[in-house]
């Protein structure tokens, strides 16, 4: 296995010729891949401003945050830049049940010939501060305090790191990235959309160099994603279809936006949607499966009128769903 610790870059991309944004900027690039590079997705489409925001963390250790909504790809986008670089990339996601001693370390009990000993084992994070290597926190915005204040010790770019059990202080490998994606804006569950996050330290966003915005692509580059997913549609009247579904997804976006809906359509779930086709061979059973079925009863019936719209066809919606009846007493 690769002693991750002893590799460097050793050569440099140009931001032009891989990923086709118009910028003299050069990216420093391991030569080789490892156990802990992202695999290159080739249908992934890259968006011009985050992926410079994120050759920008990478090229000037700069610390970036993505904020967008749910299923555009944020944590995807960083990955596939990695693997574009050959750079060490590793997701933590902080939801509830991550606390400081997953980050930091513990003690555990190994048996070490014949005997049981206690040692202490390093958590993820200074296990990265000590390699060259990405750490992507997901959910950034749902995570505990405790374990917030933990990584703020670390935002700063030279920022060392104390490990206070063993009285030892880590000084971030010089290829050390930190990557962060959220929902929300750090203002917390504003929208209701998102339980469960939280409202975040100022002191601690204003340590982030760099934010951007990941939102949803182009209705044709989203529909060319779902081509490559699933090539089985790749046929005039299967790319007819995908266009009708990517039309579909945004009415229910825009839906959302304006209070219609409460829940919308995410690419991911487009895809979804695209390959269960292939499991039913129905288009409107496998949305059913796919999206409707998570959508609040009185809402299905708006749902089931942008189907119409798309596909031309009437989905077995009832205005009056059992559903909807709430009995009391």
């Amino acid at each position: 296995m690769t002693d991750l610790t002893l590799l460097q870059p050793t050569t440099t991309i140009s931001v032009r010729e891989v990923f086709g944004i118009d910028t003299d900027m050069r990216v420093p690039a391991f030569a080789e891949r490892n156990e802990h590079v992202p695999v290159v997705d080739a249908a992934y489409r890259f968006n011009p401003q985050v992926t410079l925001a994120i050759l920008a963390g990478f090229a000037h250790n700069r610390r970036v945050v993505i904020q967008g909504l749910h299923g555009t790809g944020k944590s995807t986008h960083i990955e596939q830049v990695a693997a574009r670089l050959n750079w060490p990339c590793v997701r933590v996601n902080l939801d509830g049940h991550i606390s400081r001693l997953d980050l930091v370390g513990k003690d555990v009990i190994t048996l070490q010939e014949g005997k049981q000993v206690t040692q202490f084992q390093e958590g993820i994070l200074p296990w990265s501060l000590q390699r060259p290597v990405a750490i992507v926190f997901d959910e950034y915005d749902a995570g505990r305090p405790d374990v917030m204040f933990v990584i703020q010790r670390v935002l700063e770019r030279e920022g060392s790191f104390t490990l206070l059990d063993q009285k030892r202080v880590i000084q971030p490998h010089a290829h050390f990235r930190l990557f962060a994606t959220m929902n929300t804006l750090g203002q917390g569950n504003l929208s209701g959309l998102y339980h469960g996050t939280q409202m975040l330290n100022h002191a601690q966003l204003d340590r982030w160099n760099l934010v951007t915005t990941l939102n949803y692509l182009a209705p044709s580059e989203e529909a060319a994603i779902v081509v490559a997913r699933v090539p089985e549609l790749n046929t005039p009247q299967g790319r007819h279809q995908i266009d009708a579904m990517v039309a579909l997804a945004n009415l229910t976006r825009k839906g959302f936006a304006v209070g219609d809906l409460s829940i919308l359509m995410s690419p991911r779930t487009v895809i979804t949607w695209a390959e269960n086709t292939q499991i039913f061979h129905d288009v409107k059973l496998a949305f059913e499966l796919s999206f409707l079925n998570k959508c609040e009863p009185a809402e299905r019936t708006i749902v089931a009128e942008y189907f119409q719209r798309c596909f031309a066809q009437e989905l077995n919606v009832r205005a009056e769903d059992p559903a909807l009846h709430v009995h009391v007493g």
